[in-house]
């Protein structure tokens, strides 16, 4: 086992956590590279990239008691987890931001693209009158997780959807500050960021996987609730992880051991149009959250959360590089994982 205790992603994840909390985190990964050739205190993109999947696949099973337990049988086991991607759900309206954020995606794209990702692929999912987007690490694409972010298209909804979606996510800050934006922008042209300078932006980066309107008003959440399921996730769950996936040898042998074990499994694995991509889940964990109701009163609700995905990819059979595409059904037939039973 790789000692991370010296490397700038052990730095960067301690100054999160702190140093027993780091290992413990780091030890569940995969594939983190010992060196990534960054200067002594200094962080390269790969390093704060690293730092920063690590600590939201740490958030993700704080928040996924399913997924935590799994985790700690693999452990347990003396494995660790091969972190294939994180996904997030994202609002776009046709003609406006949502509140003080960037639209859609382009939240997010100014995150990613400077350390690394850029789009790899686009993936229509109509059937949610949502989009995918895969991005992709360049510099280690078959070991750096990659991110899928869909983006719902208000649009696409009627005006009494559109409205409830206004009242709800214009309220919305933006939570990258002068000095994580500098870092993103230096990431972007040097490559590298001093340690010092690169732990307080990851902290504000963080923050930006989360819910970053008011909660709504329990009219409003149903009315979006009554045409998107999806829509009514973000709502009480911002841009949190939806999900966090584990690549695996045989997708289908883990989700007969899960089912054995009595854990929310989904029903079937879905499988890509081409059969290389097969994956399949647990079912969302449920969460309370408030809402404020017709009498501005806070009322309790349990809603779906987040949910732990699993994986299989092969390799393409001329190039023999690892398929790490994904496919429009695939997701779409994930998506219902976060509907309530």
């Amino acid at each position: 086992m790789i000692d991370m205790h010296d490397t700038a992603i052990a730095r960067l994840v301690e100054g999160l956590v702190g140093p027993a909390a780091a290992q413990e985190t780091l030890a569940r990964i995969a594939h983190l590279p010992e060196s990534t050739g960054a200067p002594a205190g200094m962080a390269s993109r790969l390093d704060f990239t690293w730092a920063m999947n690590a600590a939201l696949f740490a958030d993700l099973l704080e928040r996924v008691p399913s997924g935590r337990a799994y985790v700690a049988d693999r452990i347990a086991a003396g494995d660790r987890i091969r972190f294939d991607h994180g996904a997030l759900r994202t609002v776009r309206f046709p003609s406006s931001a949502t509140g003080a954020l960037p639209g859609g995606i382009d939240a997010f794209r100014r995150i990613l693209e400077p350390l690394g990702y850029r789009v790899a692929a686009v993936y229509p999912l109509p059937r949610l009158r949502m989009t995918g987007f895969a991005f992709r690490h360049l510099g280690d694409p078959e070991n750096v997780p990659q991110f899928f972010v869909s983006e719902l298209d208000v649009g696409q909804f009627d005006g009494a959807f559109g409205a409830a979606a206004h009242r709800v996510f214009d309220s919305s800050s933006d939570p990258l500050d002068d000095q994580a934006k500098a870092v993103l922008a230096r990431f972007a042209s040097e490559g590298v960021v001093p340690l010092a300078d690169a732990l307080p932006a990851l902290r504000t980066i963080l923050a930006a996987f989360d819910r970053q309107h008011a909660m709504p008003a329990l009219a409003d959440y149903e009315a979006l609730l009554s045409q998107s399921a999806e829509a009514a996730w973000i709502a009480t769950e911002g841009n949190a992880f939806n999900h966090v996936t584990d690549r695996v040898d045989d997708v289908e042998q883990v989700a007969g051991q899960q089912r054995a074990l009595g854990r929310p499994i989904k029903d079937r694995v879905e499988v890509s149009a081409n059969g290389r991509v097969r994956q399949t889940a647990f079912r969302a964990d449920p969460v309370l959250r408030f809402f404020r109701d017709a009498q501005g009163r806070g009322v309790e609700r349990e809603v779906p959360g987040s949910f732990y995905e699993f994986i299989t990819r092969d390799r393409e059979p001329l190039s023999r590089k690892l398929d790490l595409s994904f496919d429009s059904a695939n997701a779409t037939g994930i998506f219902t994982m976060t509907r309530a039973a």
